[in-house]
């Protein structure tokens, strides 16, 4: 049996170093802050504690049931942070930091101090410093809703579609529409920054306006 001692800081490293991650998050206004990811490395160091406490209690060799389901558990609340909206994806980064979390808070569960802090340290060097480089070199892609207005649909719809072949982009939603004596023709791709630029640069000319739209509900 663990020491009342022992399980206290194990229970408050745990917590700590979610609250430390679950920072990051809150700075970046994304889902899961302080207190949600606070709560998962505190829940699942309980539940590593209790499943070793349980099973010598009862005598049970089984020590690492409770904490083996942990990981089939936790799984369902990372699909409750990816959700759809407005065709876009939601809280993938946030779905995978919260499983990692779980990991983190076990590992301070078993008295693994080390192994945790270090854990949190890769991953906000995953959250703070990778986000920065895919920002900075505009390696991150986001999906756009690209609207070009002319009065020739038939032209530029054909273009669009030579040029996204070229680049290798797929589209979705790809339709052609009137508004008065114009036509537009409507898509949505999922593109880095530099794309988007190719594109709106080859579309752009006398005659033809292309608009970018970036759809709402995308985060990480």
């Amino acid at each position: 049996m663990l020491p009342l001692r022992d399980i206290i800081l194990r229970l408050t490293v745990a917590a700590v170093l979610g609250a430390i991650i679950g920072i990051e998050r809150d700075l970046r206004r994304r889902p899961a802050g302080m207190r949600t990811s606070l709560f998962v490395c505190l829940a699942t160091a309980l539940f590593t504690i209790l499943s070793d406490e349980i099973a010598h209690l009862f005598g049970d060799t089984g020590s690492t049931r409770i904490a083996s389901n942990i990981v089939q558990g936790i799984g369902f609340l990372g699909a409750g942070a990816i959700l759809k909206e407005a065709g876009g994806r939601v809280g993938m980064t946030t779905a995978a930091t919260i499983f990692v979390e779980a990991a983190i808070g076990m590992a301070a569960g078993g008295g693994l101090f080390a192994v945790a802090a270090y854990t949190v340290a890769l991953v906000l060097f995953g959250l703070v410093c990778l986000g920065w480089l895919a920002h900075r070199f505009n390696l991150k892609c986001r999906p756009i809703v690209f609207r070009v207005t002319t009065s020739q649909a038939d032209s530029v719809a054909t273009e669009v579609q030579r040029l996204m072949a070229h680049l290798k982009v797929p589209m979705q939603h790809f339709r052609v529409s009137m508004a008065g004596g114009n036509s537009i023709v409507e898509f949505e791709s999922v593109v880095t920054h530099s794309q988007q630029e190719k594109i709106v640069h080859q579309l752009n000319r006398q005659g033809v306006i292309t608009e970018v739209m970036a759809l709402e509900g995308f985060h990480e």
